[in-house]
């Protein structure tokens, strides 16, 4: 048996999966509330009690956070984590961390046609992809290409600085420097980073924001009061900000795409994209996308995709556990 897991600052998920002749199976998945617990070894223990008894030879978890040397401190969450600790705690022969966005490039590749939504065609050719991912943080993932198969390498791309384009955005800089001492692309792409483009807009125009609205955001999240309303046309300044992250976020997808030259494609994952597909798919994403000057052409003929399973990083990190524990005779 291995076990998997899936690790961010608002949900854990954890699988034990059985490997089998026809690749792998889970027998037993749980996600729990990562902020509810004091550590990742708590959740682990916590899963393997309530589970069905299992002898575990590998196991492999997404976390969201650079890895250095079998470490990690996590970037939104007070954890530290150590591939050592984790194996002596299970136990299992070995444990291994991935950043977050590393197990799921490992499990975007496995995914089939029907759990993407094209953004653009593009030219598919043999070459190297990346994936770009908004959720409660962003994270990037390079996708090398050896000449035979992809390999995944890891970033922190996400924490780059931000580059405004124009002079809205220009302000919106302006706006968060008020606020952080420095302001990276995740200030503005991420769940957080949605309000914050929101709270800009609402500061730079003329229109109150109406008590309906102010009463979801203090009841719920934040983000996705603003999404809601943004998505269903109930407030203007919401429309323009779902617009403004959109933009941005394709700007940034073809930034990487230009960084990593990445003619196999591009892959737009993470929680926030699924729930957005509407505002994804209706050209401002792929305009920005491709906006870049005199290699527009090249940005053009580059595949884009939706991920659509949002199992995605748990199945990566299960495919690189497997690898990690010696195979049953007959199993792939």
């Amino acid at each position: 048996m291995i076990l998997a897991g899936d690790v961010g600052g608002t949900k854990t998920e954890l699988a034990v999966f059985e490997t089998t002749p026809g690749g792998l199976r889970a027998l037993h998945q749980q996600r729990y509330a990562s902020q509810d617990y004091p550590s990742l070894d708590t959740i682990i223990r916590s899963f393997l009690q309530a589970g069905p008894a299992a002898s575990i030879s590998a196991a492999c978890f997404g976390v969201p956070g650079p890895v250095i040397d079998g470490r990690c401190t996590t970037t939104n969450l007070p954890w530290t984590l150590d591939e050592r600790v984790l194996a002596s705690g299970i136990p299992a022969l070995r444990a291994k961390l991935l950043n977050d966005l590393e197990a799921m490039a490992w499990g975007v590749m496995d995914l089939p046609p029907r759990e993407m939504l094209i953004l653009q065609e593009g030219v598919p050719r043999p070459g190297n992809m990346a994936l770009v991912a908004a959720g409660t943080g962003l994270g990037e993932a390079l996708m090398v290409w050896d000449g035979t198969r992809h390999v995944v390498v890891s970033s922190e791309g996400g924490h780059v600085d931000f580059a405004p384009r124009n002079e809205t955005e220009t302000g919106l800089l302006v706006f968060l420097r008020r606020q952080f001492d420095r302001v990276s692309d995740e200030r503005v792409l991420s769940g957080p980073g949605l309000f914050n483009i929101y709270q800009y807009l609402r500061t730079t125009g003329t229109v109150a924001e109406p008590p309906w609205l102010t009463q979801r955001i203090a009841g719920r999240d934040p983000s996705a009061a603003v999404s809601e309303a943004g998505l269903a046309k109930q407030d203007r300044v919401c429309v323009e900000a779902l617009d403004l992250f959109a933009s941005i976020y394709g700007a940034v997808a073809g930034n990487l795409a230009l960084t990593v030259l990445a003619v196999g494609g591009v892959y737009v994952g993470g929680g926030i994209a699924p729930k957005l597909r509407g505002k994804l798919t209706d050209g401002a994403f792929v305009r920005a996308f491709r906006n870049k000057g005199r290699l527009a052409a090249l940005l053009e003929a580059v595949p884009i995709r939706l991920v659509l399973n949002d199992q995605a990083p748990l199945l990566g990190a299960a495919r690189v556990a497997s690898q990690l524990s010696p195979r049953p005779e007959g199993a792939r």
